[in-house]
């Protein structure tokens, strides 16, 4: 076996280097973006512990608020998350499971019809064209050839 290696296209060149050259973009993006997240973050630390007690009890509070408001927008999410899975379990076991139902039925009424057909009609035209083919061999054997209008 020999495989036939083919150069890439011009087209094809050009549109690796544009992949490449995105996911290169893409990543100094991402990393840009984490320096400036952790800047921020040292930042942060840095202006709480240079000011005075009660604006850090402000920041401390405020805090507190938005994790507060944070922790019921999770418990929204959730409580969405839950109906969706059980409309979900209702779908699969309302309306999926009759539909395999009745296609198990129609696999298995299938076989039935092909296996009556089989034994039937199939069977016995082979065996008609096996015996026709035996009787047309012993006739050329015999000499007595078949007229072709």
């Amino acid at each position: 076996m020999t495989e036939e290696r083919t150069e890439p296209t011009q087209t094809e060149e050009k549109d690796e280097k544009n992949s490449t050259s995105e996911q290169r973009g893409a990543i100094i993006g991402v990393v840009i973006f984490l320096v400036i997240v952790i800047g921020l973050f040292v930042w942060g630390i840095i202006a709480l512990f240079q000011a005075e007690p009660t604006q850090t009890a402000k920041v401390r509070d405020i805090f507190i608020i938005v994790m507060a408001f944070e922790s019921l927008l999770i418990g929204a999410a959730l409580i969405i998350l839950i109906v969706q899975i059980a409309s979900l379990m209702n779908l699969l076991q309302n309306e999926i499971k009759p539909i395999m139902d009745a296609t198990n039925e129609t696999v298995h009424t299938l076989r039935g019809t092909t296996a009556f057909l089989s034994e039937n009609m199939i069977e016995p035209v082979v065996k008609l064209n096996a015996n026709l083919a035996g009787l047309q061999r012993v006739l050329e054997l015999l000499g007595i050839k078949r007229k072709i209008n």
